[in-house]
């Protein structure tokens, strides 16, 4: 799901290889603020403005524990992911 959300905004990069997206350049500041807005709107949540940091937005498993803090570590969803 998150993989999804990261491939609408650079179809092109391989998210799923990358270990730091911000050090390999698959993200940018903007793209950074494009995906919280996404995943707020796709998980119906609200990211605080002083979790929006790089050590959030490195690789999928930092994204999963930003989101585990908004939706709790037993969400069914993290099953999905």
């Amino acid at each position: 799901m998150v993989l999804d959300i990261l491939k609408s905004i650079h179809p092109e990069s391989d998210f799923a290889g990358s270990n730091d997206f911000l050090k390999d350049g698959l993200l940018d500041s903007l793209d950074i603020i494009n995906l919280v807005v996404m995943l707020e709107e796709k998980f119906d949540i609200s990211i605080d403005g002083e979790d929006v940091t790089p050590e959030y937005f490195r690789n999928l498993e930092t994204l999963e524990l930003l989101l585990k803090k908004y939706m709790g570590p037993d969400n069914p969803l993290f099953a999905q992911m």
